[in-house]
């Protein structure tokens, strides 16, 4: 049989060092010793949070079940203190706790807590401040997570972003690469039959991509067929074997058949085939080109949009900054999920604001967290305005959207920590309780309205 408790034991306990002898012995009369051997269950999620728990040896790991699994979230090692202390408002344990090797526990019941208070104040006093401090780390672990959550998703669009643009410039080589191969042997055919110069020289001025007329209508897609029809149909009178290969290409760089009649007329008929050939290989490789270079510039952006949204160049201190420009580069790693649902964006920018004093990194995170609110309450097809204004003193973000809106029951509680409407495991309720309190850490307000028509959320920042 085990020996009994000692006032000693309990002195092993960082919260009890140092009490008087008659505390300790108050301990040793009201509380329950306790025994677990290795990975016995302590406590269940769900159950009545009823026990504080001095951890005298062994120790006690916590999981939380998540997506079907138990995942590990914290661990009490001997000499300290978890479960339900004084004043707390913990009613139900969140996860299973188990025993840690052989484990030694004494547990007071809360309902004891009011009897321990007059008997030393001083140990309120203690675990009072534990409860604190176990409060802060829980505050901070769950902006971390939801910091985290917010990373995942930008993440997740970020890469679908890159893709389209990276896929491009990979199609784009690889057609560069079979076009450039055969440019030379069609340029061998052409010269053999020596052309005039003159026929040389008007070809070689198509060879640049036309500008488009100012002002002229764009062409249906049957118009476009219809020409591509009639210039390949020509082409073919011009003994070119592939015409139909060719008439896309040609159009598309702005060649239409009185141009190419012009140079047509001053090459011999022989040579007219390897001269549209490379005429359009010539086209499309620049076309090609610049598909390149618009993908590449696209990367660049987002590079840089990233850059921005996480402030990697600056430090954390506060500086004047644009804050529709944070606004932006936020909105562009929003790209994918606004193109999946197909939102209709409208940008309503106020011209020539002044600065804000801010921190682009927290400031993104308040955009980010509208914007994914925003989209998440759209349905397909839905709109979303991002506005800017100038007030007295302060410039005005608002993020709105033109969805179902706020329940009235809900829209009192929506800056309330861990209070949320979606599904499990879907968001933790702290997205717009650390929105506000950025906001306000920037010396500014956070407000919302909504109604059948949409919601809109409106940070308001104090000019730089």
């Amino acid at each position: 049989m085990p020996a009994p408790l000692t006032a000693a034991d309990l002195s092993t306990v960082t919260a009890f060092a140092g009490l008087p002898d008659d505390t300790l012995a108050w301990l040793l009369a009201h509380g329950e010793d306790r025994r677990y051997g290795p990975d016995e269950t302590v406590v269940q999620a769900g159950d009545a949070a009823q026990y504080m728990m001095a951890i005298l040896a062994g120790g006690l790991q916590f999981y939380a079940e998540r997506n079907g699994r138990a995942e590990p979230v914290f661990r009490i090692e001997a000499g300290q203190v978890s479960g339900v202390l004084p004043y707390s408002r913990l009613r139900t344990i969140g996860g299973r706790g188990v025993a840690v090797g052989e484990t030694h526990i004494l547990l007071l019941h809360r309902d004891l807590f009011p009897e321990l208070e007059r008997t030393s104040p001083e140990l309120i006093q203690r675990l009072v401040g534990l409860m604190s401090d176990r409060v802060r780390e829980q505050t901070r672990g769950q902006e971390r997570d939801e910091k985290l959550r917010a990373l995942g998703k930008l993440s997740a669009g970020l890469a679908h972003e890159l893709n389209n643009p990276a896929a491009a410039i990979s199609r784009a080589a690889a057609t560069l690469g079979a076009r450039l191969g055969i440019q030379p042997a069609l340029l061998s055919a052409l010269a053999s039959h020596c052309p005039a110069p003159e026929a040389l020289h008007a070809l070689t001025l198509l060879a640049h991509p036309q500008p488009a007329a100012a002002g002229a209508p764009t062409a249906s897609a049957l118009d476009r067929a219809d020409a591509e029809d009639e210039l390949a149909d020509w082409l073919e009178t011009q003994a070119v074997p592939d015409g139909s290969a060719l008439a896309g290409g040609l159009l598309a760089a702005g060649l239409a058949r009185p141009a190419l009649e012009e140079v047509a007329a001053l090459l011999p008929p022989a040579a007219r085939p390897a001269a549209f050939a490379w005429l359009e290989g010539q086209l499309s490789t620049q076309g090609l080109l610049r598909d390149v270079q618009e993908a590449s510039s696209r990367i660049s952006t987002l590079v840089d949009n990233v850059k921005t949204y996480s402030h990697m160049d600056r430090g954390g201190d506060f500086a004047p900054l644009d804050a529709a420009a944070g606004l932006e580069s936020t909105l562009n790693i929003f790209g994918h999920q606004l193109r999946a649902k197909n939102i209709r964006l409208t940008r309503d920018y106020a011209a020539d604001l002044p600065l804000v004093r801010g921190q682009v990194s927290s400031l993104n995170q308040v955009w980010t967290n509208l914007i994914d609110n925003a989209v998440d309450a759209l349905p397909p097809g839905g709109g979303l305005t991002l506005r800017t204004r100038l007030a007295p003193g302060f410039v005005q973000v608002c993020v709105a959207d033109d969805g179902p809106g706020i329940a009235a029951d809900v829209l009192p509680h929506i800056f309330e920590p861990f209070y949320t409407t979606k599904e499990a495991g879907e968001g933790t309720g702290l997205g717009l309780d650390i929105a506000q309190r950025i906001v306000q850490n920037h010396g500014g307000r956070l407000e919302v309205t909504s109604g059948p028509q949409g919601t809109e959320f409106c940070a308001w920042l104090p000019v730089a």
